[in-house]
């Protein structure tokens, strides 16, 4: 199994290499476009080494208050409207593994997947970051200013959705251990 999927990410990121050479030969290879299929390359490295190894945030910021579901930030920021955005679109399928169709998966399995895309969110935005800065740095303001919405949408709403995602399911994992327990 384990070489199953390690060939398959091997074969991947080939593939997404071979691509970013493609795509930078085309529009050069001082394209400031380029950084944006790199993060995109990652996001998708990271979704297919999720059978090997599944990335972590930084012990600092793993834990999810209670504030988050009932946060005035997060309302404010309309994070609840992108979540519901993402559910009744077909952009749910970027990432199925995070919803619960059904009940055919297991609340632990559901966090574990949400921790991982919260994680692939995370360490994308920490590394997509300088890029958009050394853009900036190069005269490209437009181009910076772009891939910045670029990171907010992709990344930024992202992570703090799956925050409220996690909220929810601790929540629903301290009721099912009161029921338990009682």
């Amino acid at each position: 199994m384990c070489w199953r999927e390690l060939t398959k990410l091997v074969v991947v990121a080939i593939f997404f290499a071979a691509c970013l050479y493609m795509l930078a030969d085309v529009i050069g290879f001082g394209s400031p476009w380029l950084g944006l299929l790199m993060m995109f390359n990652f996001m998708g490295l990271a979704k297919v080494a999720e059978p090997l190894f599944v990335l972590r945030m930084p012990r600092a910021l793993r834990t999810v208050g209670p504030w988050t579901l009932n946060g005035r930030l997060y309302r404010c920021l309309g994070v609840r409207g992108f979540g519901d955005l993402l559910r009744s679109t077909p952009l749910r399928y970027l990432n199925g593994s995070v919803y619960r169709s059904g009940g055919r998966q297991s609340l632990a399995k559901l966090k574990r997947q949400a921790e991982s895309a919260e994680a692939t969110h995370f360490w994308a935005a920490v590394l997509f970051t300088p890029y958009i800065a050394y853009v900036w740095s190069r005269g490209f303001v437009v181009e910076s200013v772009v891939l910045t919405i670029v990171q907010i949408v992709f990344n930024v709403y992202p992570i703090l959705h799956l925050r409220i995602v996690r909220a929810r399911l601790g929540g629903i994992e301290r009721v099912n251990g009161l029921r338990k327990a009682a």
